[in-house]
Parts: structure tokens; C-alpha cells; sequence
């Protein structure tokens, strides 16, 4: 006796998901999870075929949020752009301003000092450290385990607070500027941030007091979404999802940037690639981000927070603006036509929390990029879903894709 197929659709139901479910001999669940629902972290479609609680096919779908970044880059100056990037990896857009701005920086051949340097990379590793404690919590809760998010969640609060006293913003904080940083360092804030590292390694171990050994997270974690070294590097794998599976790559010691070659620090790799190695990789890459900005604070160096090549970049201080012609003039081109960026075209990735956040740019000449192309490592990492997913139980996707600590804010860019 045949059977048709049965739909159930949790969130939004498309077209698609009905056409997967077409065949009417075949005793498949087809099953849309998301775009809306806690489970996809976001607005993705996952349109799934079920065999029992076996899934046998899936297949993400992404563009719900109708970005376009890479376009609004092309129609607005260079400095303007800044504030875009926050949106991007929107749990750490520290680091998307720093890699934004170097792009542009290479392009121009601007050289900066080194208190700049030290800044930028003291800001990228609290927002790595930002990002993975959400994304372990997160991750702690898909897999059923409520307790580590509270301690997690508790610690980035703070970090949230140290952000607001240096950027005036706690979550989008357009920080950093073309040539340099938009201000220094507070007095006495570097003191409070050396507080904060002290502190954190006790809430680190309680986590993995409560995760690490546990035997109902290692059931739901080892060996489920295992992804091989040759799959991980055929999918574009960048970050720790990449480290997990056994690649020791990573962009601060292999490519360095912003000053990166100075510091001591390991990179953690994994073993089987599975949602266990890409837990255990964040929480190790969390203790190494303390051993970084140990060193940046112990030797910070004093001097310019910005590039003197810079000022016709940099709008001048506003009490100059005021009082002399010449700065009012610059300021009025500067926004008006946006800063004036040699032809050229150029590419950089950073090592982002998510993976290598990469720029593309291409320039005419004048104040706005002809060209601007985004590499987001969410969109990267999330393409092996295909692959990855069929064979698991339903029960395993929420795990999945909680270890894969995507953010559709680049996905959708």
C-alpha cells in the first residue's frame, strides 16, 4: 500500500518545501525547519527529507534578511561603510571594523603606529572572547544544558560594559577607523580589562565543569557532525570549525596582521572534526585570547592612536573644524566626497571569531568604491550542511548547527 507524503512545517512554509514532498510513492517526511525558529539561530531554511527521525536530505536555504551590504558599500564613501560592518558578525563587530579598515588601508599604503596596532588587536581578541563565550552558551543550551549560558552570558555582560566605556556603544560600536581607531584608550581602562582576564578563567572552568565531562553532552556531541580534513578544506571550512577537523590554520600566526607576528599564543586543533572538537577548540582559543592581550597590555606602547598619513582621511578635531578654514574645507570634502582612495584593487581576510573575514575591493579612484565584495565565513561554513547533516537524527540538527556558531547577519550580507 503506498503512502504520500506527509509536511509538516515548522515557522515559514515556502513553495519548495510542498515540491520536495511531490513524490507520492514515497514514505519521506518532508520537513522545513525555520526560517523562523530558536533552532536555525536566525532566519535559515533548512527543507529537510526525514526516513523515520534518519534525515536524508538537507538543504539550506539563505537570503531572508535581503541585505545587500556589498551594494550599499558601492553607493556611500569609504568612512561611511564603517558602521555597515558591525552588521555583519554582529556578536563581534570589533574585529569586522579592524578588517574592513586594513582593506582599505592597503589600498591607500597608509602605515600605522604602534599603539594603533596594539588597540586594534587588544579589541578583535575581547571580541573573539565576546563571541565564543555566546556561542558556547548557546551551544550548551542546543544541546540541553541551561546552567553554562548563565555564566557565560554573566561574563560577556561585562566585556559589554568595558566595550561601551572605550567605543560610547555596547553592541554595534563602529570603533575603528580608515587609518586608525575614532579614539584612545580611557584612562585607567586597560586596569579594568587586566581585571576582567584575571576573573574570567574561573567562569571558563565552570563551564567545562558542567559540559566538558558530562555524559549526557558527550552523547549528543561526539561523533555527530563530523566533518574530514579533505571535506572541510573542499567547503571553504575557515576558523575554529576548520581547526576542528585537524587544519592548523590560522591567519594571526600564518598571515599576521596588525602586529599579530609579536605574540605568543597557541593554536588549538582538533582531532575528529565533530560538534565535541569545535566545542572544546573555542573554550581553548577563549584561554589563549587572555594570553594576547596580556602581552598587548603588559607592552603597550605609548603614542598616536592614528596614522598621521591619515588626515586627509580622519575628519580633523571639531575645535579646529571651528576655528580654522582650512580644517572646515577638508571636513566638508571628506564627507561630502569621502576620503580620496588611489586606484587599485585589493584583498584581505582577517581571522575572525566566525572564521577568515575577507574584503574584496576594487577602486576607480575618488571617495566610493567601485567595487566591494564581501567574504563572510558563516555563508562558507554553512555550505557543507548538504553533506553533513544526512544520517544524523532529527534530534542531532539542533547540535549541528550550534556548533557551526554561525551568524546569518554575514550569511545575508
Amino acid at each position: 500500500m503506498s503512502t504520500k507524503t506527509v509536511e509538516i512545517n515548522v515557522g515559514d512554509i515556502g513553495a519548495r518545501g510542498a515540491e520536495a514532498s511531490a513524490n507520492a510513492d514515497s514514505e519521506k517526511m518532508a520537513l522545513n525547519v525555520g526560517p523562523s525558529h530558536p533552532t536555525t539561530h536566525g532566519v535559515l531554511r533548512l527543507m529537510m527529507d526525514l526516513d523515520g527521525d534518519v534525515i536524508t536530505r538537507c538543504e539550506p536555504v539563505l537570503g531572508y534578511l535581503h541585505r545587500g551590504d556589498e551594494k550599499i558599500a558601492e553607493n556611500m564613501t569609504y568612512n561611511q561603510f564603517v558602521p555597515y560592518t558591525d552588521r555583519l558578525d554582529y556578536l563581534a563587530p570589533l574585529a569586522n571594523n579592524v578588517a574592513y579598515a586594513i582593506a582599505v588601508e592597503k589600498l591607500t599604503g597608509i602605515e600605522l603606529p604602534e599603539r594603533c596596532l596594539s588597540i586594534r588587536v587588544l579589541v578583535c581578541e575581547l571580541a573573539r572572547i565576546s563571541s565564543h563565550l555566546l556561542g558556547m552558551g548557546v551551544f550548551g543550551m542546543d544541546a540541553g544544558a541551561w546552567t553554562p549560558f548563565m555564566y557565560t552570558f554573566t561574563e560577556r555582560e561585562k566585556l559589554y560594559t568595558l566595550f561601551e566605556e572605550l567605543t560610547g556603544a555596547r553592541f554595534t560600536t563602529s570603533y575603528t577607523r580608515i587609518g586608525g581607531v575614532a579614539r584612545d584608550v580611557p584612562d585607567g581602562w586597560l586596569d579594568r580589562v587586566t581585571h576582567f582576564c584575571e576573573n574570567l578563567p574561573k567562569a571558563i572552568d565552570e563551564v567545562e565543569k558542567l559540559l566538558t565531562r558530562n555524559r549526557i553532552f558527550l552523547d549528543r556531541t561526539e561523533g555527530i557532525g563530523e566533518v574530514s580534513k579533505e571535506d572541510a578544506l573542499a567547503y571553504g571550512f575557515t576558523g575554529p570549525n576548520l581547526r576542528a577537523s585537524g587544519i592548523d590554520l590560522d591567519l594571526r600566526k600564518d598571515k599576521p596582521y596588525s602586529g599579530y607576528e609579536k605574540y605568543e599564543f597557541d593554536v588549538p586543533i582538533g582531532t575528529r572534526g565533530d560538534c565535541y572538537d569545535r566545542y572544546l577548540v573555542r573554550i581553548e582559543e577563549v584561554r589563549q585570547s587572555l594570553r594576547i592581550i596580556k602581552q598587548v597590555i603588559d607592552d603597550f606602547p605609548p603614542g598616536l592612536w592614528y596614522s598621521e598619513d591619515a588626515k586627509k582621511i580622519f575628519a580633523p578635531p571639531k575645535e579646529k573644524i571651528l576655528t580654522s578654514m582650512e580644517e572646515l574645507i577638508q571636513n566638508f570634502m571628506i564627507v561630502t566626497e569621502g576620503p580620496q582612495i588611489p586606484a587599485g584593487e585589493v584583498y584581505f581576510e582577517a581571522e575572525n571569531p566566525k572564521g577568515a573575514l575577507g574584503f574584496y575591493i576594487v577602486s576607480k579612484g575618488g571617495g566610493v568604491p567601485y567595487r566591494l565584495k564581501i567574504r563572510a565565513p558563516s555563508f562558507c561554513n554553512l555550505s557543507i550542511l548538504e553533506k553533513m547533516v544526512p544520517g544524523h537524527m532529527l534530534s542531532d540538527i539542533t547540535v549541528i548547527l550550534g556548533s557551526l556558531d554561525f551568524v546569518m547577519g554575514e550569511c545575508d550580507r
